[in-house]
């Protein structure tokens, strides 16, 4: 595109949009010149002046295997030629059936005790609030029908995020996102840790949630080894019902396909979002077992039906696409060879750990967090958007990220060539010296 099409586009861009966490005065400022994406292919993007840039935070944490992936855009466009969409209320889909069986298999428990409750029900929707929700509905309506109505009350984790829908919202522990709209959400008790379980009177509690391994939102908080195991003790012993919420870890960011794998530990509940179509197209799917399947069986007077869906949950294209990003996994052994490369990241990063700017490396498997500090001990005033300063200088060395605050994430696609990885953690380097020296 020429110089012009560029303004054209900003100028358009700036007179109709709104983005999404955004404060749209600064956006909107003469002096601030959007980024207009036009093009991309693996693991690379390309803007409206032909500048390439390394996606460095997968196009917010949502694709796998790279941009235009011959196998993931052939399956939609197969699909394209049988029909786009058709409604999973009253009928049903040859994609989303064939999805749901591999998820089930993919989900089956690898590394788990037997015996165990295996997920063995899909329910679509359509990104990861909206699998949440459905999490949090079918968990109350399950206590209803099971005779324990009492149980309304769901516990979540200091600093967790969950999304932003009222439901998935109730669950966040990050007051910037939830506490102008606290009055509305549903009741949730946040507590820092396993140890803090124990004080919980549990008689009004319906679930809990986790993020599997690591808080995204949180600024990649990593949780100590051995914890998805407490957890699920626990659970069993009061009879809560377990959620993992692998929107971000789910489809091989930490190294295997799902990060309950890692300790073997089963949920009640799975949502998966994000990675699920390989970033190609919205498409969710909350995962559970038959024994809450269950208890919504009976006749249509008894209005035990979970009364809950989405116009395009279960999309033909999206379900296309998620079954060629299931297929890449397997055909192109993709955790295989992601495991050097995360190696790799670890090596790379390692080096920065003196460096008087860096507060912290966290890593949980190919997803980083570099934490910013003014010097040892003083980090920068939130309000100065240091952060936000380092991913703009970044990408005038060719990569692409967003900051959480002042924790800048490095979670490229799984793509990403060992050369590639070595541009992007040099890049950073190079943003952080500029930016904080």
């Amino acid at each position: 595109m020429s110089t012009l099409n560029t303004a054209t586009l900003i100028a358009a861009d700036k007179a109709h949009l709104w983005h999404p966490f955004t404060q749209m005065k600064a956006w909107g400022a003469a002096e601030h010149e959007p980024l207009v994406l036009v093009d991309g292919e693996g693991a690379m993007l390309r803007d409206s002046e032909g500048r390439e840039y390394i996606d460095g935070n997968s196009s917010i944490w949502t694709n796998i295997h790279g941009h235009r992936h011959p196998k993931i855009t052939a399956a939609i466009k197969a699909q394209l030629d049988r029909v786009a969409h058709v409604s999973l209320l009253g009928t049903s889909n040859a994609p989303a059936i064939a999805l749901a069986e591999k998820l089930v298999a993919a989900a089956g428990g690898e590394g788990c005790p037997r015996p165990f409750l295996p997920l063995s029900r899909v329910f679509y929707s359509d990104d990861g609030s909206t699998a949440i929700e459905v999490a949090l509905k079918m968990a109350l309506q399950y206590w209803q029908l099971t005779g324990q109505p009492g149980r309304t009350r769901f516990l979540a984790f200091d600093n967790a995020y969950h999304g932003d829908t009222a439901g998935a919202s109730s669950l966040g522990g990050v007051g910037t996102f939830t506490s102008r709209f606290a009055a509305v959400h549903f009741p949730v008790q946040h507590v820092a840790g396993i140890a803090a379980l124990d004080l919980i009177d549990t008689a009004e509690v319906a679930a809990i949630i986790i993020e599997p391994l690591v808080q995204g939102a949180a600024g990649i908080r990593l949780w100590p080894p051995g914890m998805l195991k407490e957890l699920r003790a626990w659970c069993d012993a009061h009879g809560v019902l377990l959620i993992f919420d692998e929107v971000l870890t789910g489809f091989g960011r930490t190294g295997k396909l799902f990060a309950f794998q890692h300790e073997g530990v089963p949920p009640d509940f799975l949502c998966l979002a994000k990675g699920l179509t390989g970033g190609y197209l919205p498409l969710a799917a909350t995962l559970t077992t038959e024994r809450v399947y269950e208890a919504f069986l009976g006749e249509y007077h008894e209005l035990k039906t979970f009364f809950y869906g989405h116009s395009y949950c279960g999309n033909p294209l999206g379900c296309a696409a998620a079954l060629a990003s299931l297929q890449i996994f397997e055909e192109e052994k993709t955790l295989e060879a992601l495991q050097p490369k995360i190696a790799l990241m670890r090596e790379l990063l390692a080096g920065w750990e003196e460096n008087p700017h860096i507060a912290g490396i966290r890593q949980c498997g190919f997803i980083a967090g570099i934490e910013l500090q003014r010097a040892p001990g003083q980090p920068y005033p939130w309000q100065a958007q240091t952060g936000q300063r380092v991913c703009l200088a970044a990408r005038k060395h060719g990569l692409l990220t967003r900051p959480i605050l002042d924790a800048i994430v490095l979670m490229p696609p799984l793509c990403t060539s060992e050369s590639q990885l070595r541009t992007a953690v040099s890049a950073l380097i190079r943003a952080v010296t500029e930016t904080c020296s």
